[in-house]
């Protein structure tokens, strides 16, 4: 399925350690193979986590409350673009490129940050996905992102 929408880079977060804090920033240098340079959890499949801002606006918006969205614990957050149902497509961010591998299923962490979130995360994708990093790259908040058309 061919994808046209575009959108930008909304928000970076940064995993200093195994379950620990997601720190904000700005920047972020994406490493193939293996995912933001810095980031606790790197290599495998899942070497960047993503959200997409409009379906986290509506979660809260079924929650009836703000959340912060680094409570999903995802490292990018783009807008503009749908993320449900992509598996196998390229998603570039900038300059980078990284291949969805799958859909990242919300864990009981989720209603530790709000309770209910984890069910409100559940349906279509809107836990968001994982991918794999294809080129090296600096990225930054306010980059254009867009689908890799064939």
């Amino acid at each position: 399925m061919e994808r046209t929408e575009t959108g930008i880079l909304e928000a970076i977060w940064i995993k200093r350690a195994h379950r620990g804090p997601m720190d904000p920033a700005t920047r972020a240098v994406l490493e193939p193979g293996a995912g933001i340079l810095g980031n606790a959890d790197r290599g495998g499949k899942r070497q960047v986590t993503i959200i997409d801002a409009d379906t986290w606006d509506g979660v809260q918006q079924g929650l009836g409350t703000r959340v912060d969205p680094a409570a999903r614990r995802a490292n990018l957050m783009v807008r503009g673009l749908r993320l449900a149902e992509t598996r196998g497509q390229v998603l570039r961010v900038g300059t980078c490129r990284i291949r969805i591998h799958g859909e990242t299923r919300p864990c009981e962490r989720m209603d530790e940050a709000h309770e209910g979130l984890r069910a409100a995360l559940a349906p279509n994708w809107g836990g968001g996905v994982y991918g794999e990093v294809l080129d090296a790259a600096a990225i930054a908040v306010g980059d254009r992102v867009s689908w890799e058309t064939a």
